[in-house]
């Protein structure tokens, strides 16, 4: 394998000879015929911009000293449409032109060769002139290539801007349902005054929480922390709200028709408990279970028959006694088939406080990663003794998330009741 070989494979290149000297032309070829060079010739300056025209090269070899169009003008054509990067021109000089030279370096040639031809320099300056062109070239495809990626990945950020918002607005929009189901107007009820919070992490809450009369003598009310978060926690919050939403003279799961079927009477709250967890069993794909309370006040003789379903228990704040957790945590909804839920009953005396809330307040973490906890919860509620009821609760909730030093990572809500006093 000879040079001329070894050449070959590392060289490919279109080449343009234009000269007018035949003589010229068959000295270049003979020079650089050994290498890979796809090799053209023009006999004059207009044959060779129709050929420049026609095809596309990576190098012109032109002559300045040409009848009817000379190199200078051949050029200056060149450049017109393409710049030195594009077409490289090695002009073809003597060598006592030097001002031909210089005249074609300002025309926007890329180098040059004299006469007599050193066939080293020629191909040298021809290979450099291709290498040059090709990382140009390059460059260019990379930044066309980058263009079209930007493009693209335009185009697939304003799809994902576009999905978003479509995602933001149905959320919205779940989220405007959700909060249309908690109570917009609490029971008038002599005697008895309810408030309640509710602050969900996200758009959708696990957490729900409702107050409603039953009838003339009965108000119930209920807080509920489905597992997880976002929009398959909210689906099953809602789905529950739902079913516990009172029926107008219809028995449903929170009220039946007595025994003699002359009136509707209110469901106890432990058989609430059950039909839940019979309807809403443990689904091993989601693993969705739900933390529940459940109450049933008699607001005339302030008695209180409730159910705790994994819930913490109330804290109960007497009027005139340190407030204490009443603590009777049960299964929650839909862990196991068939559990046993207590009912258990409290006597309300006159200016009692009863604090209900879901874990996501007591379970507040600050840098420590301490956690409010249920200590956390009775000293607010010991401090807010004196207060309204609903500033108490606010400044209970405010109190947990202090403690956090940042918004709560888990939906939190809450309902306090106070008795008057006599």
């Amino acid at each position: 394998m000879d040079e001329g070989d070894t050449l070959k494979d590392a060289d490919s290149g279109r080449v343009l000879i234009v000269d007018d000297d035949e003589i010229n032309r068959e000295t270049l070829l003979d020079l650089i015929h050994h290498y890979d060079f796809d090799i053209e010739a023009a006999a004059d300056g207009r044959s060779a911009l129709e050929m420049i025209e026609q095809h596309d090269y990576d190098v012109v070899l032109l002559d300045i000293n040409m009848p009817d169009m000379n190199g200078f003008e051949v050029l200056s054509r060149i450049r017109a449409k393409r710049p030195p990067t594009a077409l490289p021109v090695i002009m073809i000089t003597g060598l006592d032109q030097r001002d031909h030279v210089l005249e074609a370096l300002k025309l926007g040639a890329n180098d040059y060769v004299v006469k007599p031809f050193d066939p080293a320099v020629v191909v040298a300056r021809i290979r450099t002139q291709l290498s040059l062109k090709r990382a140009v070239d390059r460059i260019v495809r990379l930044e066309r290539d980058m263009e079209d990626k930007n493009r693209e990945l335009e185009r697939a950020n304003n799809e994902l801007q576009q999905a978003y918002r479509h995602i933001k607005s149905d959320l919205e929009a779940a989220a405007q349902v959700q909060r249309a189901l908690l109570p917009t107007s609490l029971p008038v009820t002599p005697g008895v005054n309810f408030c309640w919070e509710y602050r969900p992490c996200e758009e959708l809450a696990g957490d729900s929480l409702n107050v409603f009369q039953l009838d003339e003598s009965h108000v119930a009310f209920y807080l509920l922390d489905v597992s997880g978060h976002g929009a398959r926690a909210a689906l099953l919050s809602v789905a529950i709200s739902r079913i516990l939403a009172p029926l107008p003279d219809q028995a449903s799961l929170v009220q039946r028709w007595s025994s003699d079927a002359s009136r509707l009477e209110p469901t106890p709250p432990s058989l609430v408990a059950e039909e839940l967890n019979r309807r809403f069993q443990l689904d091993l794909e989601t693993y969705q279970f739900f933390t529940f309370f459940y109450g049933v006040l008699n607001t005339r003789t302030h008695e209180l028959q409730y159910v705790c379903a994994g819930q913490t228990g109330p804290i109960h704040a007497r009027a005139e006694a340190a407030p204490v957790n009443l603590d009777n945590p049960g299964i929650a909804i839909g862990v196991v088939p068939d559990p046993h839920y207590k009912q258990c009953r409290l006597q309300l005396e006159p200016g009692d406080r009863l604090y209900l809330y879901s874990d996501g307040l007591d379970e507040a973490r600050n840098a420590q990663k301490q956690q409010f906890g249920k200590e956390g919860v009775i000293r607010s509620v010991s401090s807010t003794r004196d207060i309204g009821l609903d500033q108490s609760l606010k400044e209970l909730v405010r109190a947990a998330e202090g403690w956090a030093g940042r918004p709560f990572d888990d939906d939190v809500s809450a309902i306090a009741l106070e008795t008057s006093r006599v």
